[in-house]
This record gives structure tokens, C-alpha cells and sequence, in this order.
């Protein structure tokens, strides 16, 4: 067929930017439940490796593919509900385009759900922990690593969205696992040693302390581009953004890192509860914010 009869006979189905926010409550828990189940096997595999009597973290071997599959499947499915055509995510598999990072994310994501559903029938059902679990929770790693930083790509790929710049989301998204994969296990850390319980709180502690230095940091120093800066003023300017995002800081990040050095000090297991709980919901809080802001700047 002439090039030319194809561009004349086009059909235009969208020529007009979509009006308001398009990535809602649904992507901000899609990261939050990615966060934790790619979370919990990167730090569950780290407490295993540190500690290998495993009367020092009782129970971990369980754990670590029962949250993860519960919540890569929230993952999951907030993922194909949000989409407008759900079907179509059949395509991805039929008809992949691996330059794609939706694509390539989909792929990793799916094969790391089956390994934790193997692993969840190996610990629950075969009471097998140890040998083919061992190799398994090597390959989940792997997988968890990709599976939790892809969003971040896509992000970055966003049109005029500069606030969202795939470097700085790339590190966001560690951050974000390991302070929900060390707060999620923190409340089922009442049996543990001390010494687990320390390792633990170090690791949301850090976490915590290097979100907040980015996010600081972008608070503060936003002014370089334009429209980073026009963005952010959706928080500097006060009211309800303003709030928002002071209350993820606050309750995500500032209280943990009080919470977690004094839990490291004394090893209160009841102050590291405190402060998972704090962390959980200032993350939700956080990442919703810095989610909506920049798709309130008008495009035109």
C-alpha cells in the first residue's frame, strides 16, 4: 500500500491531553503493595543470609512468600484494574515489544509471582524449607530487584512530568522497599533475638533517613527548572497538598527514625511495631502525593 493512502486515510482517536489526574489512589497503592512485597523478600533474604541459626528470626522462611504473594497480587490486580481496556494486558504476553518497560516490568513481575507461589506451596504445604527453597529465594532476589524499580522508568517516561526524573525515582523505589519490607516483618519480629530485631531496625532507620534526604532535597532545591518548581509549589503554597505532604514526612520518615534509633538502643520490639506502623502509612501518604502533584500543572 502507497505511504501516502495510509496517512491520508488516518483516524484521529485522541488529539486532546486527557483533563485532571489520570493515576489516582489506585497506582499510589499499586506501589505501596509492590513496595512491600518486593520489601519483604529483599530484607527477609538479608536476615537469612546474617542470621543462619534460625531461631534467631523463627518463622521468616513462612513469612517471606506468604506476604510477598498476597501482596504482589494486590500488585497485580490494582495494576489490570486501572487499566481502560484490562484485556489487553493479554497482548503484553501474546505480543511483547521488549523495548517496552511496561513490557519487559510485566514479564519480571509475572515470573516472580510464580516463583513466590512456588515457594508458598513448598513452606505451607510440602514443609519444605530448605534446598529448592533455598535456590528459589535466590531467583525471587533477583527478580524483586527489577520488579520494584520498573515503575520508576515508567515514571520518568511521563511527558512533562520533570519532578518524576528516573534517577531520583529509581533510588525512591529502594528506598521505599526496604522501609516496607523491614516494617512489614517488624510485627512479626516479637520472638526474635535482639540482635535480629537491631538488624531490622538499622535497616528502616536508613531507609527512612535517605527517603527524607530526598525528598528534603526536593523540597528545597526545586527551583532549578521551571517546572519542578511550578509543580512543588503545589506544596509550598500551603493548604491541603502542604499538609499531605508534611504528614507522610512526619509520620513515614521522621517519627521511624526517632522510633527505630530508640528501639535500637533499648530493643524494645514494641517501639519497632510503633514505627512500622508510622512508616507503612507515612509511605502510602508520601508516595500519593508526590504521585498527584505533578499531574495538577495544566500541560497547556
Amino acid at each position: 500500500m502507497d505511504h501516502s493512502q495510509i496517512v491520508n486515510n488516518a483516524v484521529v482517536t485522541l488529539d486532546v491531553a486527557l483533563p485532571g489526574v489520570v493515576w489516582g489512589w489506585m497506582i499510589t497503592l499499586n506501589l505501596w503493595a509492590k513496595s512491600i512485597a518486593t520489601g519483604t523478600v529483599l530484607v527477609g533474604a538479608f536476615l537469612l543470609a546474617r542470621h543462619k541459626d534460625e531461631g534467631g528470626v523463627n518463622g521468616i522462611r513462612m513469612l517471606i512468600p506468604i506476604i510477598a504473594f498476597i501482596f504482589l497480587n494486590i500488585f497485580l490486580l490494582f495494576t489490570l484494574l486501572d487499566l481502560h481496556q484490562p484485556f489487553r494486558m493479554i497482548n503484553i504476553f501474546l505480543h511483547p515489544h521488549w523495548t517496552s518497560a511496561i513490557t519487559v516490568g510485566a514479564w519480571i513481575a509475572t515470573g516472580l509471582t510464580g516463583v513466590i507461589a512456588f515457594m508458598t506451596y513448598l513452606s505451607i504445604i510440602k514443609k519444605e524449607t530448605k534446598g529448592l527453597y533455598d535456590t528459589l529465594l535466590k531467583v525471587a532476589v533477583f527478580l524483586a530487584i527489577p520488579t520494584t524499580l520498573y515503575t520508576a522508568i515508567i515514571m520518568g517516561e511521563a511527558s512533562a512530568r520533570a519532578l518524576w526524573v528516573t534517577p531520583a525515582e529509581l533510588m525512591q523505589m529502594a528506598f521505599a522497599a526496604f522501609l516496607a519490607g523491614a516494617a512489614v516483618l517488624a510485627f512479626f519480629s516479637g520472638r526474635w533475638t535482639k540482635e535480629a530485631r537491631r538488624d531490622l531496625a538499622i535497616i528502616l532507620a536508613i531507609s527512612a533517613s535517605l527517603s527524607l534526604l530526598m525528598y528534603m532535597g526536593e523540597y528545597f532545591f526545586s527551583w532549578k527548572d521551571a517546572e519542578v518548581e511550578a509543580t512543588m509549589a503545589f506544596v509550598h503554597a500551603g493548604g491541603e497538598w502542604n499538609t499531605m505532604f508534611w504528614a507522610g514526612q512526619i509520620i513515614g520518615y521522621m517519627i521511624p527514625i526517632v522510633l527505630t534509633t530508640m528501639a535500637i538502643r533499648n530493643g524494645s520490639a514494641g517501639l519497632l511495631k510503633i514505627a512500622a506502623v508510622c512508616a507503612l502509612i507515612g509511605l502510602f501518604i508520601a508516595k500519593h502525593v508526590w504521585l498527584i502533584i505533578p499531574q495538577l500543572l495544566s500541560l497547556s
